[in-house]
């Protein structure tokens, strides 16, 4: 379980540096927008999709977080909607699952 813990908190270090990089684009550290309108129109999808991509990071963490306190309460390997044990392959491909197959699916 040690593992996960460790590849988790790792986890949040490289998703928070992918975050800090979305706020820096998002408040123009790389510079103001561009007066050609279609060069403009580029930046504002970009944004769109930096936007997007912000929102699933954000998911994330708030996913591996609850994941730490499972583990932290001796529940990691343990779903938390039935109870079972999730399989150790679900937790090697998904170390921030709280949920076996079955729950997931269902």
């Amino acid at each position: 379980m040690s593992n996960r813990k460790a590849e988790l908190e790792i986890l949040i270090t490289d998703l928070n540096e992918r975050l800090s990089r979305y706020e820096a684009h998002q408040q123009r550290k790389g510079g103001a927008l561009d007066k050609d309108s279609e060069k403009q129109a580029q930046q504002v999808q970009n944004d769109e999709v930096v936007d997007s991509l912000e929102e699933e990071t954000r998911s994330e963490l708030a996913q591996i977080k609850t994941a730490l306190e499972r583990i932290d309460q001796g529940l990691g390997g343990q779903c938390e909607k039935c109870g079972e044990a999730i399989d150790s392959r679900r937790l090697q491909v998904l170390p921030y699952t709280t949920v076996c197959v079955a729950c997931a699916e269902g």
